[in-house]
């Protein structure tokens, strides 16, 4: 008996003790992280009469729409009231998207929340990550076949997703940097290497007294000098670091009245910022043009940004149409960042959402929370076990699938009650 209890004493030592309130929070963390992708967009109206929306959680049907058709994407209602049984793949949020579901691109489907749609949506962009297909590699995420635990980065410009190991550019720590621009995307807005070399996030080595660059290999680069003789004691940066031999690139800082990029550090960015003199009230009037004054240097890389680095782009006349033609008005817009549509989306549903469990746990004696926690315990395992089944099966969770198992869940709760006997003392 001592040998037993000791061994359950050995066993919970082991296992942590979770309270109510911890796994109040973790819900609420999980919560607030599909409120953040799912808050944005409506879950029961199907967006097509919006136009083309500005950013929208977006799927892409499998079952529909397989490899070899023409790809399409819809909307986070369609996929709940259309495609509920259907194979989908998730495409996180996408820009200036108009639903597809029920179009000329679904031969055998019509839409049933809005069938009165165009045959097809000319303004929208597709590519691989449609038919479930993404990076450089063009496999599946997750992939069973890919051993090599790498986590998936979007770009900013073509929305494409990546692996960090793909990018020529070791990523920064996640919570270092805000956006990405992938390699191809770099290669297209050759303005950007402008930009990068003072904003962009970079991986410096504290050696030198923190006056040199750890750069990853310095192949498939090209220095970009001054267009002027004006500016020939520029300082050289190198801005992400790349796959390949470790090097060492010497600042010239005693030469140069401007400081090392040597921290991503917002406080260290608005300083570097100011002594470069990037304002709109700058003698030339356009910031690019004062970045291109200095070297820079163009690598067949990509660019981590860090929080706000849109902000700091030129938006005088020449720019604007520049990023009109190279299709990227959108860098300037603030409201157009995975960020802010995020942020939206958690205000949108705090603004109605109060915690009534929290609420009833602080209203009740201690043997009435005992209660509530043994219920809460039974729902909750009932409810994983019962959403596994889909999850296995790679289908969506419809509404009367929740309404079935609440009723059940309620009947038997119903059966447990009426069994029960009650003594009296």
């Amino acid at each position: 008996m001592a040998g037993a209890e000791g061994s359950a004493g050995r066993q919970s030592e082991l296992e942590p003790v979770v309270s109510l309130v911890d796994v109040l929070e973790e819900d609420e963390e999980l919560e607030n992280e599909a409120c953040a992708v799912l808050g944005g967009s409506d879950s029961e109206k199907c967006s097509y009469s919006q136009g083309s929306v500005k950013r929208q959680a977006l799927y892409a049907c499998g079952t529909c729409t397989p490899e070899g058709e023409e790809p399409a994407g819809i909307c986070l209602a369609c996929s709940y009231e259309c495609h509920g049984s259907h194979k989908l793949f998730e495409l996180y949020t996408k820009r200036n998207f108009r639903c597809d579901c029920g179009n000329s691109k679904f031969k055998n489907l019509e839409c049933k929340l809005f069938p009165d749609k165009a045959k097809i949506n000319s303004g929208n962009k597709y590519n691989d990550n449609f038919f479930g297909l993404y990076c450089i590699c063009k496999r599946p995420y997750p992939d069973p076949e890919d051993e090599i635990p790498d986590e998936m980065i979007q770009c900013v410009v073509c929305e494409d997703w990546f692996h960090g190991r793909h990018l020529g550019a070791t990523p920064p720590e996640s919570g270092d940097f805000q956006e990405m621009v992938c390699p191809a995307c770099m290669k297209r807005c050759p303005f950007l290497w402008a930009y990068a070399a003072q904003l962009a996030v970079t991986k410096v080595s504290a050696e030198d007294d923190g006056l040199v660059l750890n750069v990853d290999g310095i192949g498939d680069q090209e220095v970009l000098k001054p267009e002027n003789g004006d500016h020939q004691d520029s300082t050289l940066r190198e801005d992400v670091p790349e796959h390949g031999k470790d090097a060492v690139k010497e600042v010239n800082a005693e030469q140069s009245n401007e400081p090392c990029t040597s921290s991503s550090s917002a406080s260290d960015l608005q300083t570097g910022l100011k002594n470069q003199h990037l304002n709109p009230e700058s003698q030339s009037g356009c910031k690019l043009q004062e970045l291109k004054a200095k070297q820079f240097i163009k690598k067949d890389t990509a660019a981590y940004w860090p929080l706000n680095w849109r902000s700091k782009l030129c938006t005088c006349r020449d720019c604007m149409k520049m990023y009109g033609d190279l299709d990227v008005l959108f860098l300037t817009d603030e409201y157009d960042t995975v960020l802010a549509y995020e942020n939206k989306g958690k205000v949108d549903q705090a603004a109605d959402r109060r915690d009534p469990l929290m609420d009833t746990l602080n209203s009740m004696d201690r043997v009435q929370q005992v209660e509530l926690i043994c219920e809460y315990n039974d729902l909750k395992t009932e409810l994983k076990d019962y959403l596994k089944r889909f999850a296995d099966e790679g289908t969506v969770v419809k509404r009367e699938d929740i309404q079935q198992f609440f009723e059940e869940f309620q009947s038997k709760k119903r059966r447990r009650v009426d069994g029960m006997q009650y003594y009296c003392s």
